[in-house]
């Protein structure tokens, strides 16, 4: 047996009709027919309700059956009926899991739905044959749940662009100008939408692709520039966009800067005399961007792009070298 039902069945019995106390008695009797779960019992009474025709009959309930009309409900006519709905055992199985109940239902989805379990548009409901005999009163009624609800809806969204201005030298003090126009880019999300009814009922991401990726979309505006041995971040990039350093190549560009001067053009080296930003050695070597060297640090951004690109590929290729070495 199982410990489920077998619990729950003996929770059921505790009340039936022995332990009612109905006196209510009417003048006359009345003849009342009793539907009880396939038989049928007509008796003569002069009880005054439902209840107490019950308890006369000697008919229990357990819990979970359901009468019509209900238990209070007065014997007011000379032919008079009552319909007992008995509570049976169902086990209801959707994927690995399984509700046990007990239920006066029989329609499927009535009793899945008692279950607490929420069917989509497109789930079947089918009723296992040969259940083995949980319960030693009877067969326990079992439905599996198939599901076959919900389908997969691929939908386009876009994806908005960025938006970043560059200071530049080289462009005309107060000039603001588009360099790079910005364009969408779009996904393909796909979800699992489920239905009721016909209507929507939940959608759940399942898997995102990116098909086209924005472009950033980059306003040029002019700037002059001071020369500072204290230089932020921002104005060491502004140095060296002017001498040419690209925007892919910026970052690697002032990580290698930041680690050998911290963009200082006078940095100077007490032990080796390696000077300026590029800390080249001898410092004399910037001669070659400018003649001055010495105090532009535009000139010097400059030589040492040309120097990253001769010795190592480019500025990505310097940054991985000074990542390993800790020099260049």
């Amino acid at each position: 047996m199982s410990l489920f039902f077998g619990a729950l069945l003996s929770s059921n019995i505790g009340r039936t009709f022995a332990d009612s106390d109905d006196t209510s008695v009417k003048s006359e009797n009345s003849f009342v027919t009793i539907h009880d779960n396939g038989n049928t019992t007509t008796v003569k009474t002069d009880a005054g309700t439902v209840e107490g025709v019950l308890k006369r009959a000697k008919i229990e309930l357990t819990e979970g059956d359901v009468v019509e009309p209900e238990l209070t409900a007065e014997i007011n006519q000379k032919d008079f009926e009552i319909t007992i709905y008995r509570a049976r055992p169902v086990v209801v199985v959707d994927g690995v899991a399984k509700k046990y109940l007990m239920t006066t239902k029989t329609k499927m989805r009535e009793i899945v739905s008692e279950a607490g379990i929420v069917l989509y548009d497109g789930d079947k409901i089918v009723r296992q044959n040969n259940v083995k005999n949980l319960l030693e009163v009877g067969m326990v009624e079992e439905y599996e749940i198939k599901r076959h609800g919900g389908e997969m809806v691929v939908v386009t969204e876009e994806i908005d662009f960025t938006r970043r201005t560059i200071r530049d030298v080289n462009t005309p003090v107060g000039v603001s100008k588009i360099t790079q126009e910005g364009e969408k880019g779009e996904k393909e999300i796909t979800y699992e939408v489920k239905y009721q009814d016909g209507k929507e009922v939940s959608r759940v991401k399942k898997n995102e692709v990116i098909t086209k990726q924005p472009v950033e979309e980059i306003t040029t505006l002019g700037v002059e520039y001071t020369v500072t041995t204290t230089p932020d971040r921002e104005t060491c990039a502004l140095w060296a966009r002017a001498a040419g350093v690209s925007e892919t190549d910026l970052d690697a560009a002032l990580w290698i800067i930041e680690k050998e001067s911290h963009c200082r053009y006078n940095a100077t080296n007490a032990s080796s005399g390696a000077y300026g930003i590029p800390q080249a050695l001898p410092g004399d070597k910037m001669a070659s961007a400018g003649a001055d060297w010495r105090t532009n640090p535009i000139t010097q951004i400059r030589w040492m792009a040309s120097y990253v690109k001769s010795r190592y590929g480019g500025w990505n290729g310097a940054k991985r070298f000074w990542e390993e070495h800790h020099w260049y």
